[in-house]
């Protein structure tokens, strides 16, 4: 399977912002765009002229890049969200909101969405009942998502239920954190979502 595999870091530099990629080491004066808020690269420091086609695929290249997908996953994701009815931009928040790895992220069972894949990878959380295993997988409402009884031991758990309650839960998920259970009370809406990104700006990209 394809994946990004450089410095995490140099994408944050890259967009001029932190998109809290690496946990903890993004909220620490140790972060490199602290240090060089510059895109990387011997051009890094240039003053690019910002026409709207910029503008577009930079929100696009933000988008992915916080939810961890490639580009033809993101251009499927896409495609899904202009067939449902409702605004294209919000559906697809929605759905990348609705990927496995991000609910665990969101829930604080993971410090990352990296860390939340490499945990789903190797079995380590639960779906109504049944094994998941695939990051992407899409949850839906009424859904139980819960660690593994196997599971529940293991250091990054511990630390996820000690530090229970210091990050805050979008409205949309419900967090048992002594069961380490989350409960998908609802589909995400734009007003739950706060990743910042102009999705109006990816849907006007991909209509030319």
């Amino acid at each position: 399977m394809a994946r990004y595999t450089g410095a995490d870091c140099k994408l944050c530099r890259r967009e001029k912002m932190k998109l809290f990629l690496k946990g903890s080491k993004c909220e620490g004066p140790k972060c490199p765009i602290e240090i060089r808020p510059y895109p990387p690269g011997e051009h890094g420091r240039g003053r690019p002229k910002e026409t709207e086609y910029l503008l577009q695929l930079r929100e696009k290249q933000k988008a992915k890049r916080i939810y961890g997908v490639l580009e033809r996953q993101f251009s499927n994701y896409y495609v899904e969200a202009n067939r449902q009815g409702g605004k294209t931009g919000e559906n697809l928040l929605s759905l990348l909101e609705r990927r496995l790895d991000n609910v665990v992220y969101r829930a604080g069972f993971a410090k990352s969405r990296d860390m939340a894949r490499q945990l789903i990878r190797h079995g380590h959380f639960r779906v109504n009942g049944k094994k998941v295993n695939i990051p992407s997988y899409l949850v839906s409402e009424a859904d139980i998502v819960d660690v593994r009884a196997k599971s529940l031991e293991m250091t990054p758990f511990q630390v996820a239920k000690a530090e229970a309650g210091e990050r805050q839960v979008p409205a949309w998920l419900g967090v048992d954190a002594d069961r380490m259970r989350i409960f998908v009370h609802s589909l995400p809406v734009r007003q739950q979502i706060d990743a910042p990104v102009q999705e109006q700006l990816i849907v006007e990209l991909y209509s030319k």
